[in-house]
C-alpha cells in the first residue's frame, strides 16, 4: 500500500504513516495465518479503508442519523495558568465533574476551572475519580514522570509463555479464525475495534460488560460488528465465576480496563495466564503498565493533550487534536496484529499495548509532508443491528477482494456461554 505520494490527513503529525504501518502489519499476519491453515486466503486492503475505518464513528449513520460523539463536560478548558483536556462522555465521569464542582453545565465548568491552575485541577479531578489532564507541550511532557518511566519500553511488549494447546478444536469452515473464541473485557475504542476485527475474521467473539456501568450505544454499533455481548457483575459470586469459566475456555483473552481494576475478581493478566495457560492475553491500557500513572485512566484524546499532541495540532490560541481518534485505531490494530501472529505461531502470549505507546510512536515519525490532501470516497456497507438499519464503516481488511463487515448483534442480548 503506497503512502508516499500524498498524505491522508491535514495534520502536522504523519497519522498516515502510523496507520498505514498497523494496518498492513494486520494484513501481513491474516495472511500468515491463513497459510498456516491452509486456507489460501488472500488479504488485502486499500487508503480508502483505512481512512474510513479510523473515522468510524463519524462516519456511522443509525437509520439515517448521524450519531454524537462528545458529552457536554468534554473538552478543552481555559484554567488560571492555560489549559486543560476533561472526558465526560461517560455518566460517571461527568458526575464527578458535577459533584466536585457543584456545576449543572459547561458554563458552570468553565467558570470553575477558569479560578484554578490546571495542575489544580488535574490532582482535584482525578482524586473525584473523573477524568482530565494538563495540556503539556512535547518538551514538558518529555520531563514529566510518566514519560521517563515509559521512556523504555516499547509500544507493544511481548511475553512469550510457551506452545498453546488450543482448548477448542479447529473447524475447517473457510474463516480465518472460525472455531477461536475470544472474551472481550474491553470498552470504548481501542480494544473493541481489535475484538471486532477478530469477530470479523470468524471468531466466535463474547463481550463481557458490568451491568452498573454499559457501553455507550453508538460506540458499540461503532465497534460491534459480529460480537455477542452480555452483562455480567463481577463483583457477585456466581456471575464472577460464570465469567472466570469463559476466560478458562477462550482462546483469547482481551481487558481494557485501568490496570489493577480488575485483580481483584481475579482477571489480573497474571490470575488469567494461570487460568487459561493456551491463550494469547492482551492487556491494554491508557499509560502503560508501570510508573505513576501507570494505574490511571486515560482516553485517546487525554493522552493527545498530555503528551504534546494537542499542542503540535492546535494554534497560538488554542490546543487543537489529531483529525481522527488515531490512538485509540492503530492501537486496536496493533493488538489485533500481535493477537494474530501469536496464533499463527502457534503460542500463548500476554501482550501489553497502550494509548501512550501510539502517541510516542506517532512523535517519532518525520513530521508529515506538505502538500495536499489525498482525496479517498469513503467505503461503506449496510448492517443492520436488530431493528436498526446501519450505515457503517468495515474494518480495514479485504478476504478475496470482498470487505468482511457483519450486522451487530443486539447490546447485552447474548447468554454467557460460548457456542457450540
Amino acid at each position: 500500500m503506497d503512502t508516499s505520494s500524498a498524505r491522508w490527513w491535514a495534520c502536522p503529525l504523519d497519522v498516515g504513516t502510523l496507520a498505514a504501518d498497523v494496518v498492513e502489519r494486520v494484513r501481513a499476519a491474516a495472511a500468515a495465518l491463513s497459510r498456516v491453515r491452509n486456507l489460501d486466503l488472500r488479504p488485502a486492503t486499500s487508503p480508502a479503508l483505512v481512512v474510513a475505518s479510523f473515522a468510524a464513528l463519524e462516519h456511522l449513520r443509525v437509520d439515517g442519523d448521524a450519531v454524537e460523539s462528545w458529552a457536554e463536560l468534554s473538552g478543552f478548558a481555559r484554567t488560571a495558568d492555560g489549559w486543560v483536556r476533561l472526558h465526560g462522555n461517560h455518566p460517571h465521569h461527568a458526575a464527578a465533574l458535577q459533584k466536585l464542582y457543584g456545576i449543572r453545565d459547561r458554563a458552570g465548568l468553565e467558570r470553575a476551572l477558569a479560578a484554578r491552575t490546571g495542575s489544580q485541577v488535574e490532582q482535584e479531578v482525578t482524586a473525584a475519580g473523573g477524568i482530565a489532564v494538563r495540556v503539556l507541550d512535547r518538551a514538558q511532557w518529555q520531563e514529566h514522570p510518566q514519560a521517563r518511566d515509559r521512556a523504555r519500553h516499547g509500544w507493544v511488549e511481548v511475553e512469550d509463555r510457551g506452545a498453546r494447546e488450543p482448548p477448542t478444536p479447529i473447524r475447517p469452515r473457510p474463516e480465518l479464525l472460525a472455531g477461536v473464541r475470544v472474551l472481550d473485557l474491553t470498552r470504548v475504542i481501542a480494544g473493541p475495534t481489535c475484538s471486532q476485527l477478530l469477530s470479523c475474521l470468524g471468531a466466535d467473539v463474547l463481550r463481557v460488560d458490568p451491568p452498573h456501568r454499559p457501553e455507550i450505544r453508538e460506540q458499540h454499533l461503532s465497534t460491534g460488528m459480529g460480537k455477542r455481548s452480555t452483562l455480567l457483575d463481577l463483583r457477585d459470586a456466581v456471575q464472577r465465576e460464570r465469567a472466570l469459566s469463559l476466560a478458562a475456555g477462550a482462546d483469547v483473552i482481551l481487558t481494557g480496563y485501568r490496570p489493577g481494576a480488575l485483580d481483584r475478581h481475579g482477571f489480573g493478566t497474571e490470575d488469567l495466564a494461570a487460568l487459561a495457560p493456551q491463550a494469547v492475553i492482551g492487556a491494554l491500557s491508557a499509560w502503560g503498565e508501570a510508573g505513576p500513572w501507570g494505574r490511571r485512566a486515560g482516553f485517546d484524546s487525554i493522552v493527545q493533550a498530555a503528551t504534546g499532541i494537542a499542542v503540535a495540532c492546535g494554534t497560538s490560541e488554542r490546543p487543537g487534536a489529531l483529525p481522527v481518534q488515531a490512538l485509540d485505531h492503530a492501537t486496536g490494530h496493533l493488538l489485533a496484529a500481535a493477537v494474530l501472529e501469536a496464533l499463527a505461531e502457534g503460542r500463548a502470549r500476554t501482550i501489553r499495548v497502550s494509548l501512550l505507546g501510539a502517541a510516542e510512536a506517532l512523535h517519532s515519525l518525520p513530521r508529515s509532508p506538505g502538500g495536499d490532501v489525498a482525496e479517498h470516497p469513503v467505503p461503506t456497507v449496510r448492517v443492520r443491528s436488530g431493528a436498526r438499519e446501519l450505515i457503517a464503516v468495515p474494518p480495514p481488511l479485504l478476504i478475496d477482494g470482498r470487505t468482511i463487515e457483519r450486522d451487530v448483534p443486539e447490546y447485552a442480548a447474548a447468554a454467557p456461554v460460548w457456542r457450540d
